[in-house]
Order: C-alpha cells, then sequence, then structure tokens
C-alpha cells in the first residue's frame, strides 16, 4: 500500500459477541503523521475495534488493513511496526519498572535511548520499584515508554494519561506531538475530552458500534454556529424538565441532561434565550447554582450526540 493510504482502514468492520453487536459495520480511517482520537462511552465498541487492529481479533465482517497490512493475517510482520500502549499494562507483576523498559528495547532492532526515555517521562523516582507497587499514573508512564520504545511508525495508546499528575500528563502531551511531528501516526482513546481537543487532528465519535460524527475538532465545535448554556440547579431537576425546558426554547435549541442536576442548552445563546431560561427556572421554582454561557467544547459535542457523558 503507498505511503499515501491511511495508516488504519477499516471498511464496514462487523463483531459480535454471541447475540450482541459490538461493532455494527464500521468504517473510518486514520490518515498517516496525524494523532487522531476514537472517543465513545463504554461499550461502544472501541476496545473491540481497536484490538482487531492490533491483530488480537480477526475481523467477523469487513475488511481491516494496517499499515496496509492484514493486522491478524500478516500480525507477524506489522509488529515490529506498531506500538501498542495497554490500559492495564502489560508488564509482569514483580519486574522492576526501568529494568522492563530495557527488556522490551532489547527486543527492538533500532530502539530509542532508554534512559532519554526514562528522563522525559519521570521514570528515574520509580526505576527500581516493581511494577505492582507502581502507582496508577507510573504505571501509565512506563506503558507509554514501553510502546514507543521501539520507534513505531503507528502507535495505539488507550488511556494514556489515566492517574497522572499534571505536570506528567503535560509531558505525555507533548511527547506524543513530538511523535507526530516525526512522522509518527497515533490513534489514540480518551476519557479526557481536554485531551482529544488539544491533541487530535481528527476524531471520530462511536456509539453502539457505530460511528456516530468524524471531524477535526474545530469542525465538531463550530459546524453549527452555535453556543451553549449550562444550567446547573442546587436541587435535581423533575423527569419532565428537558421536555418541558425544550418547548419553553423552540425549535432552534436543543436541550440534553447532563445528569439530574445540569442541562446542556445549544443553540443562539443570546439574551433571548437567557431570558426564557430564567423565566422557566422561575415557573417551575427551580433555583439555579450556576449559568454558564460559552462556546461549544468536543464534550458538549459528545453529550449532545450521544447523550452520555464520557466516563472512564
Amino acid at each position: 500500500m503507498p505511503a499515501t493510504d491511511p495508516a488504519v482502514l477499516i471498511d464496514g468492520l462487523t463483531m459480535k459477541y454471541g447475540d450482541k453487536i459490538a461493532v455494527d459495520d464500521l468504517s473510518l480511517s486514520v490518515e498517516r503523521g496525524t494523532i487522531t482520537a476514537v472517543l465513545g462511552p463504554n461499550g461502544a465498541g472501541k476496545t473491540t475495534t481497536l484490538e482487531t487492529c492490533e491483530g488480537y481479533r480477526r475481523p467477523q465482517g469487513g475488511r481491516v488493513r494496517v499499515l496496509g497490512l492484514d493486522p491478524y493475517a500478516e500480525r507477524k510482520d506489522l509488529l515490529p511496526r506498531i506500538g501498542v500502549m495497554l490500559q492495564d499494562g502489560g508488564a509482569w507483576s514483580g519486574v522492576r519498572a526501568v529494568e522492563m523498559l530495557r527488556h522490551i528495547a532489547a527486543l527492538h532492532a533500532n530502539p530509542l535511548p532508554v534512559d532519554l526515555l526514562v528522563e522525559r517521562l519521570g521514570l528515574g523516582e520509580c526505576g527500581r520499584t516493581p511494577y505492582r507497587r507502581l502507582s496508577g499514573g507510573q504505571q501509565q508512564r512506563l506503558g507509554l515508554a514501553m510502546a514507543v520504545v521501539g520507534r513505531p511508525e503507528l502507535c495505539f495508546v488507550d488511556e494514556p494519561t489515566a492517574g497522572m499528575d499534571p505536570a506528567a500528563r503535560r509531558s505525555t502531551w507533548e511527547l506524543l506531538e513530538e511523535m507526530r511531528a516525526d512522522g509518527v501516526t497515533v490513534v489514540l482513546t480518551t476519557h479526557y475530552m481536554d485531551e482529544a481537543e488539544r491533541l487530535a487532528d481528527q476524531v471520530h465519535i462511536i456509539d453502539r458500534g457505530s460511528l456516530i460524527a468524524s471531524g477535526t475538532p474545530f469542525e465538531l465545535t463550530r459546524s453549527s454556529g452555535h453556543a451553549t448554556i449550562r444550567l446547573v440547579v442546587t436541587e435535581p431537576f423533575p423527569p419532565s424538565a428537558p421536555a418541558s425546558l425544550q418547548r419553553a426554547l423552540g425549535d432552534r435549541t436543543e436541550v440534553t441532561e447532563i445528569n439530574n442536576q445540569s442541562l446542556l442548552i445549544t443553540g443562539p445563546a443570546d439574551a433571548d434565550t437567557l431570558a426564557k431560561v430564567s423565566a422557566w427556572c422561575q415557573q417551575h421554582n427551580v433555583l439555579p447554582e450556576s449559568l454558564t454561557l460559552g462556546q461549544r467544547t468536543l464534550e458538549d459535542v459528545f453529550l449532545q450526540i450521544t447523550g452520555r457523558e464520557l466516563r472512564a
């Protein structure tokens, strides 16, 4: 496959567990040299999709190509060219952190300098600590180092900053951005919307096994030209609140329930809309805790099109 073709091509992928459809005729692509975020609620089909791309599962329907190869049938040829960061570690329980990283580096023909990665990802402070005693953030840093030490052309990273402190999170972001600048393709899954919004060149949102939205973060957040109002109240809404507020605001505005004490209102966030929201609150004896006006974020888009929060 020419280098101009996508790094990942998924065409009509279908996967089932018994009678349950996990991935439903899914088609998407990942361009080379980009960071692409694959987002979705728990159970949306993300993990099954990525495990198929990584060669752990054979497609039951459709076609998957990674760097031009069938990741299941040609996995032996593909493995030296990709890196995989597993959410649940991948290291032995009793192995020391840097010892594990040196072992993984020795499996590759031209690995990155281990000491450089140890310094970049702050692993020096825990380098002699057994894996089972590492904090969640330290395990994530080691997992990322293990995924990138072999200089992959394509790297799959699953929840790369889960459990990290702000400084480690920022260092991880910078490393992923440097990898992209060097031509490495990164496929990212994350439950942090700010992370996807900062890093991703392209975002694919999956729900119930199907692709429901794709675009750059800018395209997804600005495509409608609308802004948002977040209404947070002191006591839970009555069950009919979203529909009632929707009727009060009219068809130009969409009301999405975030949880039982907050609503997301998408549409023309002007003085008239604010006045209608305030009047509705007074009419229904609802006491606002906050009423926030702003542009749509990627989290707002996700809530609007899936109706669910993205939770770890």
